[in-house]
């Protein structure tokens, strides 16, 4: 029988062992009255870690942002390959000592969703900033800043653990005192000149600044209020700025399109903007959502559709199409802004199916694109070009023009007959608001 200290000494000795060979580390069983899962192996979200005694393997998930392949196979993760939230569009308008911002809903996809909101602010352009948290709300009023010296914002989505997920572009403001009259007047006797009162600053002139980008030479139109207030063409870049002028202060909701150089139109890209008497307001961050269009109504199971649209030069265009299971897909534009994936329908159920895109570029992130549809069959049916539908043609005389808005205009916030539910109520939510003359002017002929 060996001694309790020969005990001691051999388990010293076993320990010493085992410390020289790595071994892999299981986590703790775990159970419950339905299941027991042995042994889970330990990991860290990607990577792979090493010692001298041992080895960590790790999975790699939605945190790993990048591209891995190989001769059998290619894999694409991350949230930043397959983005799921578009920027916000943010608005800054400056007063007295402090700017007023605004900015649109940060749009999630897939079920994921925006917890809160955080801003941004800096004195030097492009950062760096000084992030607080203002929660789940579009404005934010940054007080307390110095007249004179232009202040730097953009804005943060936020998911439920507080991390960034997708941040704005910058807009910048400059608080100033409010204009003030000039100095009395000295009169009196004689009829000396005017008293010697100090001018106060010149009264700026109300005026909204809207940025963004559109597609290559695109003509950018921009609603007021559902009604056409002006137009550019955007440039080379896909970049375009209007400056709205001699505007009164009030709530107004603001709309814009584009067409690419097929003539397909994109999506409305509709947000609130608060317009303040005297002060200029700049809207930046606008990224018109992707064209898109494919060229068979019906394709053979297992033959290729080709879908293609415009959006911004050298951006990348992620394009979803909703099946059973959901398929992603990542292509490029090219200098002229254009793009062009084949689809391979091998994965795709017989039937109906729905196509739309999204773009992104330096960081900014577009709403998805319109919706286009194709079935899938036993033959292929290349699309014919047909005359565009008009949509939103009131009065039937394949026109949307001022008679179709004076018919709009009448049931506006009036109780509908049921010939009225079907012909004025566009978006068919039981009343005519100012969400239907935006639709109406989307489709305007003129």
């Amino acid at each position: 029988m060996p001694t309790s200290m020969a005990k001691k000494q051999l388990l010293v000795f076993l320990v010493f062992l085992s410390s020289l060979t790595a071994t892999v580390v299981f986590a703790q069983e775990f159970s419950s009255t339905n299941f027991v899962a042995s042994n889970p192996v330990v990991t860290m979200g990607g990577g792979k870690s090493t010692s001298t005694n041992f080895q960590l393997f790790s999975g790699a998930g939605q945190v790993i942002i990048g591209e891995s392949s190989s001769s059998a196979f290619a894999s694409h993760a991350g949230f930043f390959y397959f983005p799921f939230v578009s920027t916000p569009v943010i608005s800054a308008t400056a007063s007295d000592a402090q700017v007023s911002l605004t900015w649109s809903s940060a749009v999630g996809e897939l079920g994921f969703n925006v917890n809160s909101y955080s801003v941004g602010q800096s004195t030097n352009s492009g950062g760096p900033y000084s992030f607080t948290n203002v929660g789940n709300v579009l404005a934010s009023t940054r007080t307390g800043l110095t007249n004179g010296t232009t202040y730097y914002f953009v804005v943060r989505a936020l998911d439920f653990l507080g991390d960034p997920v997708v941040t704005s572009t910058q807009t910048s403001a400059t608080p100033a005192a409010a204009p003030a009259g000039g100095g009395g007047g000295g009169g009196g006797g004689g009829g000396g000149g005017g008293g010697g009162g100090t001018p106060g600053p010149v009264p700026v002139q109300t005026t909204v600044i809207f940025s963004g980008r559109a597609y290559p030479k695109s003509t950018v139109t921009l609603l007021k209020d559902a009604q056409i207030a002006a137009a550019t063409t955007a440039g080379a870049d896909a970049k375009f700025q209007i400056s709205l002028s001699s505007i009164s202060a009030g709530n107004y909701i603001f709309s814009l399109y584009s067409e690419d150089s097929k003539g397909n139109r994109s999506s409305l890209l509709s947000f609130p903007v608060s317009i303040t008497t005297g002060a200029i307001t700049n809207v930046s961050g606008i990224f018109l959502a992707p064209t898109i269009d494919v060229d068979k109504s019906e394709v053979k199971r297992g033959d290729n559709i080709a879908i293609f649209g415009q959006s911004a030069p050298s951006s990348d265009i992620i394009i979803q199409v909703n099946s059973e299971n959901e398929i992603f897909a990542k292509t490029n534009t090219d200098a002229s802004g254009a793009y062009l994936y084949n689809l391979d329908t091998s994965p795709l159920d017989l039937g109906s199916h729905l196509a739309k895109s999204k773009s992104a570029i330096s960081g900014e992130i577009s709403s998805y694109s319109k919706s286009v549809g194709f079935s899938v069959g036993t033959k292929s049916i290349t699309k014919s070009p047909v005359e565009k539908e008009i949509k939103n043609d009131v009065n039937g005389d394949g026109k949307v023009n001022l008679i179709d808005f004076s018919i709009l205009a009448y049931w506006y916030k009036r109780p509908l007959s049921e010939t009225a539910k079907n012909t004025v109520d566009l978006n068919k939510d039981g009343k005519v608001d100012l969400i239907d003359f935006s639709m109406m002017a989307y489709y305007w002929t003129g």
